[in-house]
Parts: structure tokens; C-alpha cells; sequence
């Protein structure tokens, strides 16, 4: 079950670990690593942590993600999708609460991969994925106003419309100089890639940046005015120290499933993308338990939350990466980076990190996916808006089970509506056979027809008999004759019936037995057979009964029907 790749690449690495494709994992890992510092220090403080925690997460995280993971490929760390759910946690809980909500989300994840749940999670509806991620666009983008205008705003509203509502009323203490500082690092971040694909943009406007507002002496507020020095050093959290009850931490229980939930759901979306551009395949199940052993670990470290991040594990593969070990060298690049160069990041300004976080809003919008959603089904366009919704103006918890939710019951109504149970006696012509009494012939849907007594009634099911078309089944016995002495059951196209179903069908069987009709199923698959077998039914209803064909079924009740006469 807990397979991590790179154990098996190093127990076959004359098939996957050549010389030659270790110097392209390490100069991979160290422009992932270039790519990861500006991320990693922007994303810690737009979730209301300190710099540093996000390079630490980034460290931790991302080493043990490559190490034990289940994609080869795989880079973790930080990402924008946590940014809304941190910064909720550490705003009402502190950085203790966020610290233990880190923790036991990576337990949940782990218990998701020991159950095999990362089939399952890879099943969430694509509206409920992009209304979400979307929606966390819109709000990380909200959250950086004020540091890239330079507004003097004491406390920045929470709630996404009374946060627009603060801007608007104090938008006239707009800082021209910081202003300026946030559109020129934009720009840089935005054209840099015209002249160099491999150095990435936010480096570079991080650096011109900051050695120029340093040159210039000019008055913007940077990372060292507001959080003075930043640490350089990796220590373990004193637990015991956190001053946490046990209310608390039942309380954290719903936003740590929160992280588990979104941090699975990308992370596994990572990884398939990464399996696309390598052509490989990622063990789901492995990833999750080692993605829940790196949120652990991170918590323990002081850290954030942690998953795949898509943007750096792309970079990864476009750079040469193809094994967990550039992972790795990421990690440790970045731990020398913190020891070495952290101290100097009280120089970067805070209008360059929030331009940094305005591109990552933009890259995590999928305006395209959204835009083309909008041509899919209504249902389809419901869920979508819901959860985007839900995510703006409420928080991550409520849209995404709102969202589910919703998604479930669409998706009910239109599995109920894809099962038909049709009458096929209703086609028919005449076939006269004597004076008193003619027959009908009718036709099913695969095209055959057979000849019918008037006193036989035939339904043809078609698709899954589950609970949501559990009352039009009991139908059935609304539509039968008076005169009618058989009830024959087309079951071909039926491949599962769940418990509510079957319940039904009980209750038919019962109304049959008191109007002295007889019951008979032809073509029963094995799902349902099975559950009829173990569910006892066969004790009231005889196996003869059963039949491998409408057309033996059907003569069985000619014989039944002229015996009656």
C-alpha cells in the first residue's frame, strides 16, 4: 500500500537513475527552489504568519513530500489555497490552534491513504474545484489591496464585502511610492519570462526591487518595518506551551478536515497533471499518507499547511526533473537560502510580495475553466456558481460542503432521470388470433419483438435501480390491468440495485402475492442477483422464477395464463 517511488527507483536506478538524469534532477531541484522562496515568504504572510514559516513549510514539507511521496515529480510546499483557511484559523485560534489544525489534518490524510480513499477524492466534481479555487482567487487578491496601494488602514475587515467597503472609504490614503514599487514589480514579473523562461520573474522583481527601494532609501513599508527580524533558524514547537483545551481542539477538528479535504484534492490534481507530462503514474494512496506525514511534520517544525503545488512541480518537469530527488535538492537549496540569506529578507518591500501574490490570484482563477463552464449544463453551471460564491462571501468550510452537497443531489436527479422503467406493452400493434381475444406484440428497446397475451404485463428497466428512482419502480403497480395474471420484469440493462430499490421491489412482490399475480424476472445481471440471493428474497419468490430470456419468461406465462382460464 505505502510504496514511496523514490525507494523503488533506487532499488532499479539502472533504469531510472542515471548519471545524466541526476544533474538535471539537481538543476531542476535549484530552480525550483529559486522559484519556491518568493512563494513560499509571500504566501506565509498573506495567511497572518511570519515569513519565515513559510520557508520552513517549504523545507520540511517539501523534502519529505519527494522523499515518501507516490508521484516522482511531486514539489510541496505552501500554496495560495490555503491562504483563506490559515489566516481564518490563526485570526480566531492563533498560531497554537494553527499549529494543532495543521497536525491533525495530517493525520486525516494519512488515514485517507491507509483507507484508500485516493481513488475517491479524485471523483469531486471539476464545478466544485474551480468554483472553489476560483473563488479563493477573488479572496487572496481582496487580501493584498492594501499592501500593494500602501493604504493607512488600521484593521482590514475579514468579510469579503465589508473588506471592499474599508477599501473604497480609505483609498484616499492611497501611497503613490508604494504604488509605483507594486506596478513596476508586476510588470517585471509579468515580461520577465520574454527574455528568460528558466529564472523566474518574481526573483528577479524581488531582488531589482528591494536593492533598489534600498538605494533609493525610499519610504515603503517592507517586511523588516513590519515584522522586525526574521528568524533563520528551525525549531521544534513546544507543545506544551500552546495553552490549548480540549474544546479547542474539537473545535479545529472542522477546519483541520478542511485542509485534509483541500489539500488531498490538490495534491492528487498535482500529481495527475504531473503524470501527464512525464507519461508515468502516480500511487494516489502513497501520496496522500505521505502528504499527511509532511503536514505533521510541518506542524511540529512550526510550519503552515502543505500539498502538491502545481505551478512549481510543473517547473520541475519543464526543467528536467523526472525523480523525487529534485525535490529534495529543493528543499535543502532552500534550507541553505534561510540560512544564509533570511536575515537580508527584511528588506523586500511589501508591494513587490503582494504583486507576487496578485499573479499567483491570477494563475489560481482558471477564468478560462470558469468562462467554458458556462456552456456545460445547468446543473453543471449551478455548482459552480454556488461554491464560488460560497467561498467569497462566506469561507472554504461552508462552500465546499454546500457545494458537494448540491453536486450530490444534481447528480442524483440525473441519474434518476438517465433509469427508465417503460410499459412495453404500450407498443404494440393488433394481431387478431380469434373472436374473443387478441394478443399484442411488443417491442424492446434492443429491437425484438414478441407476441403477448393481454393478461401479461412486461416492464423493461433500464439503467441502475437505486434509491432516487425507488418511487417511480413502485409505479409499476399503479399501471397494472385488472385482468392481469402476470407481471414479467426485464432486468438485461440493470447492472446494480441498491437497498432502497430492493425494498421496493419487496413491495411489489407483496402486491403481486395479495392480487394473486405471479412475478417473473428474466435477465437478472449478477450485482443484483447476488443482493436478491443475500438478501433473503428467494425465500418468498421461487429461483424458477428466473429466466435468461424475455421470450422463455414469456412462454412460461402463456402456459401459466391458458392453465387459469
Amino acid at each position: 500500500m505505502f510504496k514511496p517511488v523514490l525507494f523503488s527507483i533506487l532499488k532499479h536506478r539502472e533504469h531510472d537513475l542515471t548519471k545524466n538524469q541526476l544533474t538535471n534532477d539537481i538543476i531542476a531541484g535549484v530552480i525550483v527552489a529559486v522559484i519556491a522562496l518568493p512563494l513560499s515568504i509571500a504566501l506565509a504572510i498573506a495567511s497572518g504568519v511570519t515569513p519565515e514559516k513559510g520557508i520552513i513549510t517549504a523545507i520540511i514539507a517539501g523534502f519529505l513530500v519527494s522523499f515518501l511521496g507516490g508521484s516522482r515529480v511531486q514539489i510541496g510546499g505552501p500554496t495560495g489555497a490555503f491562504v483563506v483557511i490559515v489566516y481564518g484559523i490563526v485570526t480566531q485560534y492563533g498560531i497554537g490552534g494553527l499549529t494543532i489544525a495543521t497536525f491533525l489534518a495530517g493525520c486525516i490524510m494519512i488515514m485517507f491513504g491507509l483507507l484508500k480513499f485516493g481513488s475517491v477524492i479524485k471523483y469531486v466534481p471539476y464545478p466544485t474545484t474551480t468554483g472553489f479555487t476560483s473563488g479563493i482567487a477573488i479572496v487572496l487578491l481582496s487580501t493584498q489591496v492594501k499592501d500593494f496601494f500602501g493604504l493607512t488602514m488600521n484593521d482590514v475587515p475579514s468579510e469579503f464585502i465589508e473588506k471592499w467597503k474599508a477599501y473604497f472609504t480609505d483609498f484616499s490614503t492611497i501611497d503613490m511610492t508604494t504604488t509605483l514599487i507594486g506596478v513596476i514589480s508586476l510588470l517585471i514579473i509579468v515580461f520577465w519570462p520574454k527574455i528568460n523562461k528558466r529564472i523566474p520573474g518574481s526573483l528577479i522583481a524581488l531582488v531589482v526591487v528591494t536593492v533598489g527601494v534600498k538605494l533609493l532609501n525610499l519610504p515603503v513599508e517592507t517586511i523588516g518595518s513590519r515584522f522586525g527580524e526574521i528568524s533563520n533558524s528551525i525549531n521544534l514547537v513546544k507543545f506544551n506551551e500552546l495553552n490549548l483545551s480540549l474544546d479547542m481542539t474539537k473545535e479545529l477538528l472542522r477546519p483541520a478536515l478542511t485542509i485534509a479535504f483541500l489539500a488531498s484534492i490538490e495534491s492528487l490534481l498535482s500529481a495527475v497533471v504531473a503524470d501527464g507530462m512525464i507519461g508515468k503514474r502516480h500511487n494516489s494512496n502513497t501520496e496522500l499518507i505521505a502528504q499527511g506525514i509532511a503536514n505533521i511534520a510541518s506542524s511540529i517544525f512550526g510550519g503552515i499547511p502543505a500539498t502538491g503545488a502545481i505551478a512549481r512541480t510543473a517547473a520541475n518537469v519543464k526543467n528536467g526533473g523526472r525523480t523525487p530527488i529534485s525535490g529534495m535538492v529543493h528543499a535543502i537549496v532552500l534550507f541553505l537560502i534561510m540560512i544564509i540569506f533570511m536575515p537580508l529578507a527584511k528588506l523586500i518591500p511589501m508591494a513587490t510580495l503582494s504583486a507576487i501574490l496578485v499573479i499567483v490570484s491570477y494563475n489560481m482563477s482558471e477564468w478560462r475553466s470558469f468562462k467554458s463552464l458556462f456552456r456545460s449544463t445547468k446543473s453543471d453551471i449551478i455548482v459552480l456558481l454556488v461554491t464560488f460564491s460560497m467561498t467569497v462571501l462566506f469561507d472554504l468550510v461552508i462552500a465546499i460542503e454546500i457545494g458537494m452537497i448540491i453536486a450530490m443531489f444534481l447528480f442524483v436527479k440525473r441519474m434518476s432521470e438517465s433509469t427508465q422503467v417503460s410499459n412495453v406493452n404500450h407498443n404494440y400493434f393488433d394481431i387478431f388470433t380469434d373472436d374473443s381475444e387478441y394478443d399484442e406484440t411488443i417491442s424492446f428497446n434492443d429491437g425484438t419483438h414478441i407476441g403477448l397475451n393481454n393478461k401479461i404485463m412486461v416492464y423493461e428497466i433500464t439503467g441502475p435501480l437505486f434509491f432516487g428512482v425507488a418511487n417511480t419502480f413502485l409505479e409499476v403497480m399503479n399501471e397494472l390491468k385488472a385482468n392481469t395474471n402476470v407481471l414479467i420484469l426485464k432486468m438485461k440493462n440493470v447492472p446494480n440495485i441498491d437497498a432502497t430499490a430492493y425494498n421496493a421491489l419487496k413491495r411489489i412482490e407483496k402486491s403481486c402475492r395479495n392480487q394473486d399475480i405471479t412475478l417473473l424476472f428474466a435477465c437478472v445481471n449478477d450485482q443484483p442477483l447476488k443482493l436478491l440471493e443475500g438478501s433473503g428474497f428467494f425465500e418468498t419468490v421461487s429461483k424458477d422464477n428466473l429466466f435468461d430470456s424475455v421470450k422463455t419468461a414469456v412462454e412460461y406465462a402463456d402456459n401459466l395464463v391458458l392453465n387459469n382460464k
